[in-house]
């Protein structure tokens, strides 16, 4: 076979693989595309049979979504979302440092706890946590959402930011312990500035996982703590058209994550890639 052959059975392949790779892409992204476009129809629009391509946009179920009460909710997402992700990092960097840098006695074990207790399902324990926070009388409670939300991020974050912390070089840690700086020194000064940007990726996926957390909030909070995802669901009715309002409130909801993804996404980049490479 000539290698004039063998190119062009490369330039094939490859364009091929390209032309695959666009067709799924646009497969997944094509229910978010509907998603956006129903929510500037009318109602009976979004809800047509065949459905509706060329129409007037409108705002008006954003307009309704807006005016019906959604900032408590926004309020709600944001107060559990950054309380518990500045809880996560506070508690979550100690650990990763502990277990990386200075590792303590049983690592795998230790690491192997953290992780099983993502193995278990969520609806297993929701009775017995609605029966404690009822008993602590802490239903409806914001801050029942920002211990829960802590407590189910802090393990991917032990995990993600230990990777980050062993890509440090040990002459680093040595130079800094020769100059005289300690233990709150050499983390404060040295490693946190080394590891900012698997920091900040690892405080974006909390956020996302935080944001978008449905099943506590859906089944501990009424109207007082209720966060964003309950909005959405709350959209629904049992009479009447709902389809575009819902997607209105689904879109607005994904706005926050998706700017915080946007503005970040260097450092997301680059800290999910830190510890990839040996």
């Amino acid at each position: 076979m000539s290698d004039v052959t063998r190119a062009y059975r490369r330039r094939a392949t490859g364009g091929v693989l390209t032309t695959l790779t666009w067709l799924l892409a646009l497969a997944f992204f094509f229910p978010v595309a509907w998603m956006a476009a129903t929510a500037f129809k009318q109602e009976n629009q979004a809800a047509s049979d065949p459905p509706t391509w060329f129409f007037t946009p409108t705002l008006d179920q954003f307009r309704a979504v807006i005016e019906g009460g959604s900032g408590v909710y926004v309020a709600n997402s944001a107060i559990a979302t950054g309380v518990s992700t500045v809880l996560v990092l506070l508690l979550g960097i100690p650990a990763a440092y502990a277990l990386s840098i200075r590792p303590v006695e049983k690592v795998s074990d230790v690491l192997f706890f953290f992780i099983s207790t993502k193995m278990l399902p969520v609806v297993a324990v929701i009775v017995p946590i609605y029966v404690v926070a009822g008993q602590l009388k802490v239903l409806d409670n914001i801050w029942t959402l920002v211990v829960l939300y802590t407590a189910m991020n802090l393990p991917i974050a032990v995990w993600m930011m230990r990777s980050f912390f062993l890509e440090v070089p040990g002459e680093v840690l040595e130079a800094a312990s020769v100059d005289g700086a300690g233990l709150m020194r050499t983390l404060r000064s040295v490693l946190i500035p080394m590891v900012a940007p698997g920091i900040a990726a690892t405080a974006l996926i909390c956020v996302i996982f935080s944001w978008n957390e449905f099943f506590f909030a859906l089944n501990l909070t009424a109207s007082r703590a209720a966060t964003v995802p309950v909005l959405i669901v709350s959209t629904m009715t049992s009479e009447g058209l709902f389809l575009a309002r819902l997607c209105a409130a689904a879109l607005l909801a994904s706005l926050p994550v998706i700017i915080a993804g946007w503005v970040a996404q260097k450092q997301l980049v680059r800290g999910l890639s830190m510890g990839a490479i040996k």
